[in-house]
Order: structure tokens, then C-alpha cells, then sequence
């Protein structure tokens, strides 16, 4: 069966074009970002308490968080209510960022970035999730379950805010691996059956990764470092799938320009 051919990209722009189309495209991802924001700021208060949830269903009875700065009361709902509108307007951004590659891509390269940017956004949301649903009342049961007795435990809010957050990005950021993965074997960077003969270092370096990016405690460390490793295996076979080996690519292409 003939392969399909690989169309060149379209002609070359000048520089300024692309400065001009990439000035554009951060305008209106800026754009997209404020409109979310505007619209979620009424609820500002709202989504602080559900952050809050998993923190407060492990506090004591009688327990509370406290705002030991005077502006916090505001600024921490604020901020979260910013970032959270980042994070739900990053298809839209990413969307941004497909149309100013996309003409610059190949016919093959257009077929597999438009599904490994759908996927960035949806790992990206399961590894907040994880984070949310399972990582933080793990961690906050145990951290308050160590504290000393005569201890009260009242965090913070802005410092609460400065936690999740690390963890939220650092499990978003873990789940992208897949995605990390099909893209260094797609640049023929490495192959499949090397980065299976590496997965010793891959699962040290995992768990250093959860280490580096999470609190020091071995519960949040061990469940960022377990989805790296998963997440990895399944990145590698999605990129058996996903991707054709270099060398049989540049064969098509060479057999389609004979005459």
C-alpha cells in the first residue's frame, strides 16, 4: 500500500510576519485568560473553599484556617481564582499555540501533534485530579495526624494556597510524561526499545523527581514518583503505536520525490 506523501510545508514568512503572528496569538491567549477570570472572579470565595475542602475535613473539630496577613482574606482568593482560570482556559491557549506551528508542520507531523495536544490538556486536568481527590487528604491526614499533642494545626491561607498549588503543578506537569515520551522517539531522540533499557534509571529518577517537587513526606513523594513510572511505560507503548521509525520516514519521503 502506497504511504501517504508528506506535503512540504507552506512557503517561508519573513521574521517580522512571525513576530507579528506570535505577538497575535499571545494577545489572545492573554485575552482568553482574562475573559475566564472575569467570569470566575464573583465566585472567587467559592472556589478557595473547595480548595480548602481537602484541609478542612482533616483539621479537628473546631479547627479552622486562619489569614495572618491583612490583605489575605482577598489576595489568596484572588490568585487561586487567576491561576484556576489559566488552568481551564489551557486548551484555548494550547489551540493558540497549535495554529502558529501548524504551518510550519508537515501533513504526517500535523496528524500526530493535533492528538498529542488534546491529550497535554486532558493529563494535564487527570493529574490535578489525582493530586485533588487523592494525594491531598492522604498528605493532610497524615501531616496532622504527626503533629505534637498540645499542637493546634491552623494553616495559613496564603501558605496553603503556595502548597497546593506546587503540588497541583508538579502532578500536571508528572502527567505529561506520555506526551514527553512520543515526542523525544517521534524527534528520533531515542527509541522505544532504549528507553525500555533505561527504566531502571527512569524509576530512580522518578522517585527523585517526587523528591524534588513534592513536600517531605514519603506519602506525596511516592504517589507523584508510582504515576511517573506508569505514566511512562504507557508512553512508550502508545509511542510503538504512535510513531514510525525515522529511518522508514525518510525512506518514504525520498521514495515519494523519485520521479
Amino acid at each position: 500500500m502506497a504511504r501517504p506523501k508528506k506535503y512540504p510545508p507552506e512557503p517561508e514568512q519573513p521574521l517580522i510576519t512571525h513576530l507579528i503572528e506570535l505577538r497575535n496569538r499571545l494577545i489572545r491567549m492573554l485575552i482568553g485568560i482574562g475573559t475566564v477570570f472575569l467570569l470566575l472572579l464573583p465566585f472567587a470565595n467559592d472556589l478557595y473553599e473547595a480548595l480548602a475542602k481537602p484541609l478542612l475535613n482533616e483539621l479537628p473539630e473546631g479547627s479552622s484556617m486562619i489569614a495572618t496577613e491583612v490583605a489575605s482574606p482577598f489576595l489568596a482568593p484572588f490568585k487561586f481564582t487567576l491561576v484556576f482560570a489559566f488552568f481551564v482556559a489551557i486548551p484555548y491557549v494550547l489551540h493558540q499555540l497549535w495554529a502558529f506551528i501548524a504551518p510550519g508542520l508537515y501533513q504526517t507531523e500535523k496528524r500526530i501533534v493535533m492528538p498529542l495536544l488534546f491529550s497535554s490538556s486532558l493529563l494535564f486536568y487527570l493529574g490535578m485530579a489525582f493530586a485533588y481527590f487523592v494525594v491531598f487528604p492522604l498528605v493532610f491526614s497524615f501531616l496532622i495526624g504527626t503533629a505534637p499533642e498540645g499542637v493546634a494545626v491552623m494553616t495559613d491561607i496564603s501558605k496553603y494556597l503556595d502548597f497546593v498549588l506546587k503540588l497541583f503543578f508538579a502532578f500536571g506537569a508528572a502527567f505529561e510524561v506520555p506526551v514527553a515520551t512520543i515526542l523525544l522517539v517521534w524527534a528520533g531522540v531515542t527509541t522505544p526499545d532504549r528507553l525500555v533499557a533505561k527504566r531502571p534509571y527512569i524509576i530512580v529518577g522518578a522517585f527523585i523527581i517526587g523528591m524534588l517537587l513534592t513536600p517531605p513526606d514519603m506519602i506525596s513523594q511516592t504517589l507523584l514518583a508510582l504515576p511517573i513510572w506508569l505514566l511512562f511505560e504507557l508512553g512508550v507503548i502508545a509511542a510503538r503505536m504512535m510513531v514510525s521509525p525515522r529511518g522508514d520516514e525518510d525512506e518514504a519521503e525520498q521514495a515519494d520525490h523519485k520521479p
